[in-house]
């Protein structure tokens, strides 16, 4: 891969118009002319002359020849591959990975690896920076070629500054300033969010490409996507949280602390959450309250084959121990990952009655444990929503999985380079 050093690079100044087009190029997948401009509502002769402007500005460039739709076969328009690579970041509670990708948004590697956020931003940064150059290294590039880095963190955001603002997982990081860790490091800009932020960035932008990669034909950019305009996606893990898609935007709210479901108090007797009240829904079905529940039951001999996994590696026992206890149809296994369902479909079902999204996708680690866990959120919500909220909503699995978080914190650097004012 042929990219020039990024280190010197200042993102042009740029009318609003020219913004829309790269913008679209971002957001679409190799779009011809024509499809851009039927997109976003310009005359051929305007858009063809904005097209030249990026060209010129080596902002943009014409990359693979797209399907004849009865004429002449059109280029594809795409960012400038030479402007650099992206780094995306997605720090959880529990681990963190790292992934480089092109200004496609193609991955190009990735790596990930174990961490405990809690411990503080020396020893955690300390393993992502390392990380982060072996996969430069493994490319043939250095830090001068990186455009720009996007970064997922499990806590409040607050967005315009990027600083963490009394994140419950991460307690010593509050005030830690991210940005200006990593200005020492790189020349390019770090655009940092909640994690679950990302997630639906990452998820709306894949949908997107998807719908008009599949059949390149024309549609708005930023309107008219049915399905895809009113989101939830919920991260399930050891934190809980929603990132909101509205009109078709992500919603961060006044301050960026919009989606925190987790902090939602769903028992006022429940126990006390590391935010410092009680009951909240991320005390009783995150990660630590699964794992808690199916320990005690397996010490106290209410479930032999909970037991069983406890005794064979005591230090290993986690979520995906229940789950597998769960599939081989264990009843306290199951009771435990039903009551975590059922307790995240209570608030979710608060979410649809107040926003009526057409998606509720479920993400993370705890989601992936298996089926039970999504049929008890579906039942939850349906029995607590309004009929007309879910007459067309559709609760699933989200698209990009664990994924999702990257590709957000790729799409979130790429706009933060080069658009200057970022969009979501």
């Amino acid at each position: 891969m042929s990219v020039l050093s990024a280190a010197a690079f200042v993102a042009p100044r740029l009318t609003p118009d020219q913004r829309e087009v790269l913008h679209a190029v971002l957001w679409m997948d190799h779009p011809s002319r024509l499809h851009l401009s039927e997109s976003l509502g310009f005359s051929k002769s305007k858009l063809t002359s904005l097209v030249g402007m990026l060209l010129d500005e080596a902002l943009i460039e014409e990359g693979e020849v797209q399907p004849s739709s009865g004429g002449r076969r059109a280029l594809g328009l795409r960012l400038n591959q030479a402007l650099g690579v992206v780094v995306g970041i997605d720090l959880g509670a529990t681990h963190a990975q790292v992934s480089l990708s092109d200004l496609t948004t193609r991955q190009l590697c990735s790596a990930y690896v174990p961490v405990k956020v809690e411990r503080g931003p020396g020893p955690v940064l300390a393993k992502i920076v390392p990380l982060i150059d072996d996969l430069l290294a493994g490319q043939g590039l250095s830090r001068g070629q990186v455009l720009g880095l996007g970064m997922g963190v499990p806590g409040p955001v607050e967005f315009e500054t990027g600083l963490l603002i009394s994140p419950p997982l991460m307690p010593n990081w509050e005030g830690f300033h991210l940005q200006a860790y990593f200005a020492d490091l790189f020349a390019a800009p770090l655009a940092v969010d909640n994690d679950v932020n990302l997630m639906a960035l990452g998820e709306l932008h894949h949908a997107r490409r998807q719908a008009l990669g599949a059949a390149h034909t024309p549609g708005a950019v930023r309107s008219r996507w049915p399905g895809q305009e009113n989101i939830i996606v919920v991260k399930m893990g050891t934190g809980i949280g929603a990132g909101i898609i509205m009109r078709g935007e992500v919603f961060r709210g006044a301050d960026g602390a919009a989606g925190d479901i987790g902090h939602i108090s769903v028992d006022a007797s429940g126990p006390r959450c590391s935010c410092g009240n009680v009951g909240c829904l991320e005390a009783l079905a995150g990660a630590p309250s699964i794992v808690r529940e199916a320990r005690a039951a397996a010490e106290q001999g209410q479930s032999p084959m909970l037991s069983a996994l406890l005794e064979a590696d005591p230090a290993a026992f986690s979520t995906r121990e229940v789950a597998l206890a769960a599939r081989q149809g264990d009843p306290v296994a199951n009771d435990i990952l039903q009551l975590a369902g059922t307790r995240v479909g209570q608030v979710i079902a608060g979410l649809i009655n107040f926003m009526n999204p057409s998606q509720v996708l479920l993400s993370g680690g705890v989601a992936q444990v298996g089926p039970l866990l999504l049929a008890s959120v579906r039942q939850s919500v349906y029995a607590r929503s309004l009929p007309l909220s879910t007459r067309k909503l559709r609760i699933d699995y989200a698209a990009l999985g664990v994924q999702a978080a990257l590709r957000g914190a790729t799409v979130l650097a790429i706009e933060r380079a080069l658009l200057a004012e970022v969009k979501a």
